[in-house]
């Protein structure tokens, strides 16, 4: 008798665990993870090429280039680094345009100035960027 009570007793809470819940409505949005790299994140590399510091914004656009497309967020900050005193800053950033490839296209511009560059190795990795950007490398 006191089976036949448990049973009947739990038969409403077996067909409630069933039956789908109308009072509740789930919404979620994709979650764009930000891409990181030595435990820092992309925009974290980002904010560094604007370092006063050119070891720092060297070190910055070379960690960029791991990113490959995924680094196109920093395409502008990379521009800008064309444009820089040091060459050992401009060399990565040429390097680093090449390495995000197509995705790097508003660099362009910045990069055919940069063939004629004063330094020849920058000059050379203008080039190199070139190609990729253009698929032609």
């Amino acid at each position: 008798m006191v089976a036949a009570l448990a049973l009947v007793a739990s038969a409403p809470l077996a067909a409630q665990e069933k039956a789908p819940r109308k009072d509740v409505v789930v919404k979620s949005k994709p979650v764009a993870l930000e891409p990181s790299f030595q435990g820092r994140r992309l925009s974290e590399y980002v904010a560094d090429l604007s370092s006063d510091s050119p070891s720092t914004r060297h070190h910055a656009a070379y960690a960029i280039c791991g990113f490959g497309a995924a680094g196109a967020p920093a395409v502008p900050g990379l521009i800008k680094l064309l444009d820089d005193d040091q060459a050992v800053v401009r060399y990565p950033a040429a390097v680093c345009l090449g390495e995000i490839g197509p995705a790097a296209k508003d660099a362009i511009p910045a990069l055919e100035k940069a063939v004629d560059d004063r330094s020849d190795d920058v000059g050379h990795m203008a080039r190199k960027a070139l190609k990729k950007i253009k698929g032609e490398g």
